[in-house]
C-alpha cells in the first residue's frame, strides 16, 4: 500500500512462492494481499490459477470414503469411541487414513503436516485438518478475484467459466465441512461467509461490488494513514523533550582518570553516584512529603516561634527556617546561629535581620554533607529588643539528619545492581 511501484514485483513473487507457505495464519494474510492487490488481467488470472492449484483436485473427498467412515463407526462402537477420545482419523489428500492427536485439531492451531500433504497443495492439506477459517478466507479471495476479472476481462465466456469453477470450489468446501470424514464439522461463521460468497457470485449488484473492491481498500488505507500520523506525533513529542539544560556541566567520562581530579569533578562524580544510589530524588511538587519534613524548632510560648523545612539535595542540606515574632516589640539583630556535629559543614555565615512586631521572616541555611552518615544540627536564635540591653537567646530543638529519610524506593535491573555493587563497594572490604 505504501510502495505502489513495488506492487507488481511483490505480487509476482508472492504468487510464485505461495505453494510453500505451510502456516494457516500466513496463508490467510497472503490470500488477503492477493485478493486486494491483483489488479491487471494477467495477475488476476495467475492468482486464480495458483489458488486452484494449491487446493488440488475436486472434490476434497470421495463418497466411498464417507461410507467407510460411517461403516467403521457402526461396526465397532466401543473401539471408535476410544479412538475418538485419544486419536481421531484424519483423511489425507491421497485418500489414506492417518491418526492425529486431538490436541492439534482446534480450528486455529497450526496443522501438523501429515504424510502425503507435501505432495498435495498447502491449502488442501490445511483444509483437510479442519481449518475452515482458512476456507472462508479462500472463498472471499476467490470471490474478489472473480469480481475483478469481470472488470478487466472483455470475454464474457472466460468470466462465466471462472465464476462456475469458483462456485464449485465453494460447494465442495461446504460439503467437506458437513461430511463425517472430518472429526469436527464446519463452524457457523465460516459457513455463513462461504454461503455469502456464493450468493454474491450468483447475483452481483453494483453496490456490493463497490464494497468488496473499493470500500475495504479505502478503510485499510485510512487505518494505515492514522497509524502513521500517530507514530509521527509520538516522534515529535519525543523530540521536544530536552535531555539536558543549556547550562549543564558536560562530563567526558572517557577522558577522565581518577588521579588528579579537581574538587569540582570529584563532586560531580559524587553527585552522580548519589543520584544513582538514591534512585533520583523526590520531586519538589510532592507536597505531602514536604509536610512530613517540617520540624518545630521552638515552643509555642517562646517570644520567637521557628519551624524548619529540611530538604536534602544531592550533597547539600537546605534548611528553610520560618521565624515569627510573637511579641509586640521590634526585634533587632535577630540572628539564626547553627552548629553541626558529624560530617556536616555550614556553608555561609549567619546574617542579622530586624523583625517588625508579629511579622515573619524566611531564613535559608545551606549545609554541606561530606558522607552519608547521620548528623545533628544544633542552633539558637539570638536577638535584641530596644528596652532590654542584653541579647536574648532562644535555644532550638536539634535537627537530626538521617540518610534514610532521603532514600526513595526505586527499581533497577539485575545487571545495573551488580555494576553498582561493584562500583560503590557496598560490600565493605576489611584489610587484615
Amino acid at each position: 500500500e505504501t510502495n505502489p511501484k513495488l506492487r507488481v514485483s511483490i505480487i509476482t513473487r508472492l504468487l510464485d512462492t505461495f505453494y510453500q507457505i505451510r502456516a494457516a495464519r500466513v496463508c490467510s494474510c497472503a490470500l488477503w494481499i492477493i485478493g486486494e492487490y491483483c489488479l491487471s488481467l494477467s495477475e488476476v488470472e495467475s492468482a486464480i490459477a495458483t489458488i486452484k492449484q494449491c487446493l488440488g483436485d475436486l472434490p476434497f473427498y470421495s463418497a466411498s470414503e464417507e461410507g467407510e467412515a460411517t461403516d467403521a463407526s457402526k461396526k465397532t462402537p466401543q473401539a471408535s469411541s476410544i479412538t475418538i477420545s485419544s486419536r481421531r482419523p484424519a483423511v489425507l489428500a491421497d485418500g489414506t487414513y492417518a491418526t492425529q492427536s486431538a490436541a492439534s485439531e482446534t480450528a486455529f492451531s497450526p496443522p501438523t503436516i501429515v504424510q502425503g500433504s507435501l505432495a498435495s497443495g498447502n491449502l488442501r492439506s490445511l483444509l483437510l485438518t479442519g481449518d475452515f477459517f482458512l476456507g472462508a478466507v479462500v472463498a472471499c479471495t476467490l470471490t474478489k478475484l472473480v469480481l475483478r476479472l469481470e472488470e478487466v476481462q472483455p470475454s464474457k465466456v472466460e468470466v462465466n467459466k471462472a465464476t462456475t469453477e469458483t462456485l464449485l470450489i465453494l460447494v465442495s468446501m461446504l460439503q467437506l465441512g458437513q461430511s463425517h470424514v472430518l472429526p469436527h464439522p464446519i463452524d457457523n461463521d465460516s459457513y455463513d461467509r462461504i454461503v455469502l460468497c456464493m450468493r454474491l457470485l450468483c447475483n452481483t449488484g453494483d453496490e456490493i461490488r463497490k464494497i468488496w473492491l473499493q470500500s475495504c481498500r479505502q478503510s485499510f488505507v485510512k487505518m494505515l494513514s492514522e497509524k502513521q500520523l500517530r507514530e509521527t506525533e509520538e516522534l515529535k513529542a519525543k523530540a521536544q523533550v530536552s535531555h539536558a539544560q543549556p547550562d549543564d556541566l558536560i562530563d567526558f567520562y572517557h577522558l577522565k582518570s581518577r588521579k588528579g581530579m579537581s574538587l569540582l569533578e570529584l563532586e560531580d562524580e559524587v553527585q552522580d553516584d548519589l543520584k544513582r544510589a538514591t534512585g533520583e530524588f523526590v520531586k519538589d511538587a510532592d507536597d505531602a512529603n514536604k509536610l512530613n519534613r517540617i520540624l518545630q524548632l521552638t515552643g509555642f510560648s517562646d517570644p520567637v516561634y521557628a519551624e524548619a523545612y529540611v530538604t536534602v539535595h544531592h550533597y547539600d542540606i537546605v534548611l528553610d527556617v520560618t521565624v515569627i515574632n510573637r511579641t509586640k516589640e521590634t526585634l533587632q539583630n535577630l540572628c539564626l546561629e547553627l552548629a553541626t556535629m558529624g560530617d556536616l559543614k555550614l556553608v555561609e555565615r549567619p546574617q542579622n535581620y530586624t523583625l517588625a512586631p508579629e511579622s515573619s521572616k524566611q531564613i535559608k541555611a545551606n549545609i554541606k554533607v561530606s558522607s552519608t552518615e547521620t548528623g545533628v544540627i544544633f542552633g539558637n536564635i539570638v536577638y535584641e529588643t530596644s528596652n532590654v540591653l542584653e541579647r536574648t537567646v532562644v535555644v532550638l530543638n536539634d535537627i537530626h539528619i538521617d540518610i534514610m529519610d532521603y532514600i526513595s524506593p526505586a527499581v533497577c535491573s539485575d545487571t545495573a545492581f551488580r555494576t553498582m555493587w561493584a562500583e560503590f563497594e557496598w560490600e565493605n572490604k576489611v584489610s587484615l
